[in-house]
Order: structure tokens, then sequence, then C-alpha cells
């Protein structure tokens, strides 16, 4: 089959199915508004074919003279952007797709839509709005969009079964896909005898990396008063004339003073200057609290090095807001890794609670903080856990599963 995307950006969590699609025999044509600087093009290289003329103006002036003091006004363009309509055409044309999977309901996928409907190519819309969801709004600007973008719709977000949500016939599940990298047996652990937590997000304030600094801070220095009250309670026990403390009682009391060790590796893209400048916050931050031994901070860490920090963690944490669907955790899962997420995560159904990890209330620092301790509390149930994160990880994200939901979509 020839499968044709078009979406704002070429995005990590497109890279297995690209994979997937390649190695299946399949064609791939995949049209992006821009370019990430970290992108991997090892199965396929997008086209960027960018914007119009007009509309980099308009750009140009929201992002930069109306809102220049806005971070999210660069995101502007995801939804209201529109293209160069004639290479867009031809692009389109010449390929000829069998499907096309068109990325939001922006204007961009409605300009996409119009030439492959009346080329009567097959459409998806694939958004990260949940499976679970309210009727949709029937106003005339909400039904002149729906008309405007594909009726087949698929979300690798579930969502909550609850009153007053349903799911529309049009509707489908389709899971992100990850491909299955380093069993538990094939991987170390706390090496170092230390649990070294993992961080990946955009260096955005809503990811809420001093949320989880915060968190690693109280729980290090409770770690280190804990060991100053051990130290002084053996020093008053050896100081007594009838200390019989044999050699393995030492060594027991050591291995529990050591236990929470832990060391923090937050990684993050820092590329426009409000992602610089938060990322300057958190550095300042580790600084000022003497975390220098305990943090590590990297930016725009290359595809082909995460391996190596993902095989060096011993645990996942995603802390952030305003999540509407992360593919992180999956790719931890991946590493055979336990996951903590927040609980409004919109793929927070990755991480089954107690099985493959932890769900934290959202913006709670101290729930989260309770989740860190619980975890680290049993080292040998942390390796449990992201054993089954990645057998989960393997019967149900799989490329299989993805290409089949795609045929049943298109009734073949």
């Amino acid at each position: 089959m020839k499968f044709l995307y078009v979406a704002p950006r070429y995005h990590t969590n497109q890279m297995d199915i690209m994979k997937g699609l390649v190695e299946h025999g399949h064609e791939v044509c995949f049209i992006s508004h821009y370019a990430a600087i970290i992108e991997d093009y090892s199965y396929v290289t997008p086209i960027v074919l960018g914007y119009s003329k007009l509309y980099q103006f308009l750009d140009h002036l929201y992002v930069h003279v109306i809102h220049r003091k806005d971070p999210e006004a660069i995101v502007f363009k995801i939804q209201h952007g529109f293209p160069p309509m004639r290479r867009l055409k031809k692009i389109i044309c010449q390929f000829a797709p069998d499907v096309v999977i068109l990325r939001e309901r922006s204007v961009y996928s409605m300009a996409a839509y119009l030439i492959c409907r009346k080329k009567r190519y097959p459409c998806i819309l694939y958004n990260q709005n949940p499976l679970w969801s309210e009727p949709e709004k029937t106003d005339f600007v909400h039904r002149l969009v729906q008309g405007m973008t594909p009726k087949l719709r698929m979300t690798p977000v579930i969502g909550m079964k609850k009153p007053g949500t349903t799911v529309k016939p049009n509707d489908y599940f389709v899971p992100f896909v990850i491909e299955a990298q380093r069993a538990p047996e094939e991987r170390e652990y706390f090496v170092g005898d230390t649990v070294h937590i993992l961080c990946i997000g955009k260096y955005e304030i809503r990811k809420h990396h001093l949320l989880l600094l915060e968190a690693v801070r109280k729980m290090a220095e409770d770690e280190q008063n804990h060991r100053i009250a051990n130290d002084i309670l053996y020093d008053a026990q050896s100081s007594q004339a009838n200390q019989r403390a044999t050699a393995a009682e030492n060594k027991e009391a050591c291995a529990v003073r050591k236990k929470n060790k832990i060391h923090l590796t937050l990684i993050g893209e820092a590329t426009n200057h409000f992602q610089k400048e938060y990322c300057e916050q958190v550095r300042r931050y580790v600084k000022e609290h003497h975390m220098e031994e305990i943090v590590t901070v990297k930016t725009n860490v290359p595809r082909s090095e995460m391996d190596a920090e993902y095989l060096a963690a011993d645990l996942y944490v995603i802390p952030s807001t305003r999540e509407m669907a992360s593919v992180s955790q999956l790719e931890a899962m991946s590493y055979s890794l336990p996951v903590i997420c927040s609980d409004t995560n919109g793929t927070a159904c990755y991480v089954e609670d107690g099985v493959t990890g932890y769900q934290f209330k959202d913006c709670d620092q101290q729930d989260l903080r309770d989740k860190l301790e619980e975890m680290l509390s049993d080292r040998e149930r942390m390796k449990v856990m992201g054993a089954a994160g990645y057998r989960a990880l393997v019967e149900k994200y799989n490329f299989e599963t993805y290409f089949e939901t795609i045929q049943a979509m298109l009734g073949k």
C-alpha cells in the first residue's frame, strides 16, 4: 500500500510506524509543515513543505510582534497555518496514495483533504482527543470544520468512560507503536548501588521539571538526615563496652543507610528563547540547592544517543501537566523500565497503576514524592514492574496492531 501522512512535523512518536511500514514493503510519503532539530530519518525522509508565503508573513507578525512575549504563540501555526496549495496538490497527485492520514483538524489538513476528496483518496483523521469523548458541538463553525475533515478518526488516547461520554461509530483507538528494545534479563539495574531516574521532555513550564526537582530534593534531604541519625546511633552503640554488633549487622545497617541513593537525569529540547530561559531556571535551581552531584541536566540529545540514556536508567518519570498524549513512557517500557506519570496524561492508560508503574495526582508534588518513595522502597518490585511494562508493550503496542486497525477502518 501507499501511505501518505500530512502532519505539522515528523514526530518521534511516528518513528516505529514508519519503520514497520517500510520493512513490510509499503511505500510512504510524509509531508510536514516544518522540521524540528531532533528528528530521525532512518526510514523515511519527510518532505518539509512549509507554509505559503502569505502565511509566513502573517505568522511572523503574530509570533514576533503581536504575541512576542507569549511562549505559546509559536504553536498558532499548527492549527491555522495554510500550505502552498499548488505544491501540495502536485505532491499528493503524483504519489497517488491508497490511504491518507491527516494530523489534526487544522487549516493545513483541510486543504489536503479537499485535494484528496476530489481524487477519491481514502482519508483518516489522526488526533489525540480521547476515544471516549463528549458529543461534538453543533454550531455552524464546528459543523463546517467537521465537514472539511475526514469522518474516520483514530486516536492513541482511550480517555475515561464516564457519564456523558461515548465512542462515536467512526472513531478507533490506534495505540502508539514502539519497538521492544531491551528485555529485563538483557540489561543491568542499579549500577553503583544507585537508583537512576530519567525524565525526558522539552524545557517548558508545563513539563514540571521543577516539580520533580523539588520532590527529589526533599527525598535526598530526608535520606541524608536518615543517614546522619543512623551514624549517630551507630557511634553511640559502638562506644558502649558491651557492644556486640556483628560484621554482618554493620553491613546490613550500611545497606539501609544507602538504599535510597538516587540520581536524576533531565533531558529535553531547548531551542527557542523560552525553552532556553526555562532550562536556565532549572539549572539555577540545581545549583542553588546544591544538587549537582545527584542531578544532571542535558539539552538537545540526539536520537542516536537515547539508547544509552534509557539503558542507564532504572525508573522513568514524566511529571508534566496538560499532556495530551506522550509516547516517552512507552519508550521507557521498551527498555523494561517502570514508569511514573500524571493521572491526567492522555496516555496514562499505558501505565497500569501498581503493575507497570504508578500514576500520581496531577500537579501534586507531595503525591509525586509519595509515589517515588513507594517505588524506591522495593528495588525487586521495580524490576518486576519494568518486566510487566515490557511484556505489555510487546503484546499491545506493536506494528501489527496498528496496521490491522488501519485495515479495519478502511474496510479491507
